[in-house]
């Protein structure tokens, strides 16, 4: 009986023991290392293994608001509208977005926003793949535009930086040549195509995350680099209003709306919520309008731009493998045959037909000429004139009148005669008065 009881106590004793190393261990190893079966816990939940953890908040330092949420499958491409005009001064375009819920990804409308304080520019949120899931890193104001993972909103935000105007000292001029606004309240304005076309990242897929298999590759540019390291102002309470009822509309869900929404963006600005600047800050000293017109991107954002678009050409490898072979093979094929045909061919056909075309020329030409003067000129003009004259006139007299007597003394002959032959009738009669005669009869 007691062997069995001290039996039962070092069993317990034994399970105690483990359950105390266990979690020992545990609180020893580092965040994200531990594993119980097939998922790996990363400090706040259990994630399997196949999945890595979700992209550290370091990523602020590369220009984001940090990774608000993450999720498994990539946000919708992004629908293309048109731009609504500005319409009053000095309010800063927020392009719309796809954001996620509890229902999936919803379309939050673009909207015109009064910028919190003088000088200060938006930076739009985007999503970025990292880890096998997709977070999106909030947009917030701050000096400068920071990176937005190279997603082309429209609007002035081309992919990188912002191209639809700056800040003028205490005006903000709007670049008409990308930003719609009303002209007859917004005065401030010029164009300036450059630097649109500089700051452009080619997205013919719409696609609306950066980085992953299909997503936009764009690394941030120096520009983009030095943004992140500024103070930055969290979106206002107005702005997180606006995704709120974003949220709430279920039309503006893709599960809804197959990702094409009808409220691409707000018909009226959002109201203004006033902050401090950043210490030290000091907006831009004011420019003749005619310098922003020719300002111009830096060559390490222009290079920036040119690599993204390249990358998003190519990042589809089926895409991208066909044009590869057939790049390697016609080059073979077209070596080869030019020289042929430009050796033996060409100059065959061109010195064979100069040749040949005088050759069948010049004697046909001298032949038949010389036969057609004397034929006509020489022996028939002298000589048919005279005598043609007289044979014509001639002949052509006796001829009709014999065919004509004749034709004509047949019927005279016949019509003398009938009176010839009455003319003896009567001479019988004289012979009748001898009748009479016979009165001695």
């Amino acid at each position: 009986m007691n062997f069995l009881r001290s039996a039962r106590w070092f069993l317990l004793a034994l399970v105690v023991f483990g359950v105390a190393a266990q979690q020992q261990a545990n609180a020893q190893m580092p965040v994200g290392t531990t594993r119980t079966g097939t998922f790996v816990w990363d400090g706040d939940r259990w994630i399997p293994a196949e999945e890595a953890p979700p992209p550290p908040d370091a990523d602020v330092s590369v220009g984001s608001g940090g990774v608000e949420l993450t999720v498994n499958d990539a946000p919708p491409p992004m629908p293309e509208y048109v731009q609504p005009p500005c319409p009053e001064p000095n309010l800063i375009w927020t392009p719309g977005y796809w954001h996620h819920g509890f229902l999936g990804y919803y379309w939050v409308p673009g909207a015109w926003v009064p910028a919190p304080y003088n000088g200060a520019l938006w930076t739009p949120g985007y999503w970025g793949f990292a880890g096998g899931r997709y977070g999106f890193h909030a947009g917030y104001w701050g000096p400068h535009v920071g990176f937005y993972g190279g997603v082309n909103y429209g609007g002035g935000y081309m992919g990188i930086g912002f191209a639809g105007g700056s800040w003028n000292g205490g005006t903000f001029a709007y670049n008409t040549a990308v930003v719609n606004v009303n002209t007859a309240v917004v005065t401030n304005v010029y164009v300036n195509r450059t630097i649109v076309q500089q700051t452009t990242i080619i997205n013919t897929t719409n696609v609306s995350y950066n980085g992953g298999p299909n997503g936009v590759q764009h690394q941030p540019a120096p520009e983009e680099q030095i943004a992140a390291h500024e103070t930055h102002t969290a979106p206002t309470t107005f702005q997180a209003k606006h995704v709120t009822a974003a949220a709430a509309d279920k039309t503006n869900f893709a599960s809804n709306n197959g990702g094409h929404p009808t409220n691409l963006a707000a018909a009226k600005p959002l109201a203004a919520e006033t902050h401090a600047p950043p210490a030290g800050f000091k907006p831009p000293p004011p420019k003749p309008v005619s310098e922003l017109a020719k300002a111009t991107a830096p060559p390490e954002t222009v290079a920036a731009a040119k690599t993204a678009t390249t990358r998003t050409a190519t990042v589809a490898k089926p895409v991208a493998a066909p044009p590869a072979k057939i790049a390697v093979t016609p080059p073979a094929k077209t070596v080869t045959p030019p020289p042929a045909k430009i050796v033996t061919a060409p100059p065959e056909k061109t010195l064979t037909p100069p040749p040949a075309k005088p050759a069948v020329t010049i004697p046909e030409r001298p032949t038949p000429p010389p036969p057609a003067k004397p034929a006509v000129t020489i022996p028939e003009r002298p000589t048919p004139p005279p005598p043609a004259k007289p044979a014509v006139i001639t002949p052509v007299k006796p001829t009709p009148p014999p065919p004509a007597k004749p034709a004509v003394t047949p019927p005279a002959k016949p019509v003398t005669p009938p009176p010839a032959k009455p003319s003896p009738k009567p001479a019988p009669k004289p012979k009748n008065p001898p009748k009479p005669g016979e009165e001695p009869k």
